[in-house]
Order: structure tokens, then sequence, then C-alpha cells
């Protein structure tokens, strides 16, 4: 795996059914050693660790065990260990990539971030989905590398996570995920219960030097990331409100709302 660094990216979504929705947009997002970070933040002026400056990672910000009430006081890479040795796989001191966005000006918001893990002799281990919605929560989805084919990790696994109200909670996601190198390509699409593909998402994106230089530049030509993307994704939900999709409320179908983390508390 390479250092950490930058990728600049198109994010486009295409609903196929009921009815036609199709949109895209920019961002940048950060590809970062989970065990360097806090000597990045020495390095680099305008990114801290745990701490506010333009850009800020912080651990609250990811997967904490156990679900219900996270213990803050643990590293991610503790987290991280203890969530793979639940489902039979050993990190060690394995090298963990992980691309995501960080807090810009102290806010974030993360619809999807990856943990691209290698075990302690460098090769594959595995791939760690964390998919966020508007409530906070978390899902984890978890992709072995008996899932790897050449350079990607593919597998559909069932979602029973409230991620869209315009979208059922027992439909299927199809993960197909290149390990990230000089570009980006990352799918998610989705599936009904019949098998029929009715929404896809791709990420792809070029990798940048993260530098401080770099740093100013995407913070000015891409503003405020996070705060763009949940106003996104309103605005986007106020389109298929007028379009009449089918809504559902989060309070309904809780049985179908399976191992969450973070679970919002008024749900």
């Amino acid at each position: 795996m390479m250092e950490s660094s930058l990728y600049i990216c198109k994010v486009m979504h295409h609903r196929l059914a009921p009815k036609k929705h199709r949109f895209w947009y920019r961002v940048y997002l950060f590809y970062l050693d989970i065990d360097v970070l806090p000597a990045l933040s020495k390095k680099l002026y305008w990114l801290s660790f745990n701490r506010f400056n333009l850009f800020n990672f912080r651990n609250k910000d990811h997967m904490q065990l156990p679900k219900d009430q996270p213990d803050e006081t643990k590293s991610l890479r503790q987290h991280l260990s203890q969530y793979l040795s639940e489902n039979d796989l050993e990190l060690g001191n394995g090298r963990v990539m992980l691309l995501t966005n960080l807090a810009v000006l102290g806010y974030n918001f993360n619809p999807v971030s990856f943990y691209f893990c290698e075990d302690e002799a460098g090769k594959p281990l595995c791939t760690v989905v964390e998919i966020s919605n508007t409530f906070r929560e978390m899902k984890l989805f978890l992709l072995k590398s008996d899932t790897l084919e050449g350079n990607t990790f593919r597998q559909r696994a069932e979602k029973y996570f409230y991620v869209s109200p315009f979208i059922d909670l027992d439909t299927l996601f199809d993960f197909n995920l290149s390990i990230p190198d000089e570009e980006l390509d990352i799918r998610i699409d989705d599936y009904d219960k019949e098998g029929k593909r009715f929404f896809l998402s791709t990420l792809r994106g070029k990798r940048k030097v993260l530098n401080n230089i770099n740093l100013l530049k995407y913070f000015f030509s891409i503003p405020l990331i996070p705060l763009r993307v949940m106003g996104l994704i309103h605005w986007q939900a106020f389109l298929l409100w007028k379009k009449k999709f089918a809504f559902h409320q989060k309070s309904a179908n809780q049985s179908l709302q399976k191992d969450v983390y973070k679970p919002y508390k008024n749900n």
C-alpha cells in the first residue's frame, strides 16, 4: 500500500427505478495510514489529530465498540482489531489505510469510509466498509480476502440499515472495491430482493500528494466538503420527494435495522 495521500474524486448516483434520477458532485477524500496520524499532524500545518484545525481527524467519527455504548478511550486500531477478531480475522500489526473525510473547521459527516487492511506479511486481509446515515448511526460491512478478485473486493450483502428514506431496508448492497492506487475506483450498487439492480453509485478519483499546499488548495477550491455533502443529501431528498418516490419513516420497520453502531436514541 502507498503512503498517506489525497484523492480528487467524482461521485455519481444514478437511480434506475422506480423512476430515473441522476446527479454527481466533486469531492476530495483522504487516504490515511491510521498508525501515522499523530506524526502526520505534526508534519502538516493544516491537519490535526483529535484537535481543531482546518482539517481534523477525530477518533469519534469512526467505529467504536460496543455498539450501543461506545468506548472512547480506545484507539481506532484497537476498535478495528476487536471487530475483526470477533469476525475470525487477526489484524496484528498489519497496516490499515483508511479512505475517509476529515472534519473541516470542526464539522464532519462521512456517508461511507473504507478500511483497507493488510496482514503482517503485507497481503490484503480484508476491507471494512463503514456506512453512516444522517442520524449519525453506522453499520459495518466486512469483505474478507476470499472475496478478492485481482485487485478488487467483490461481495453482495443484505443491507438492513436505514440509509435513505427512499430505499427499502431489506435490499442488497453490491460492493466492488478496488484497492486504491494512483486511481480510485469504487462502486456500490443496490439490488432489490428479486435480484434486479435499481441504484448505481460510483466513486472515481486520482491520487494527489498530501502536503500543506494541496490542503489549502482543495480547502478553497471544493470548500466545506462535509457540510456540502450533508446539504446535497437533503436537497436530493427534496427532489425525490417532489418526484413522489415512496418515503420510509426512520421509526418504521425497526426489526429490519440490524447491527447498528451508535444507534439513534429517539428512533
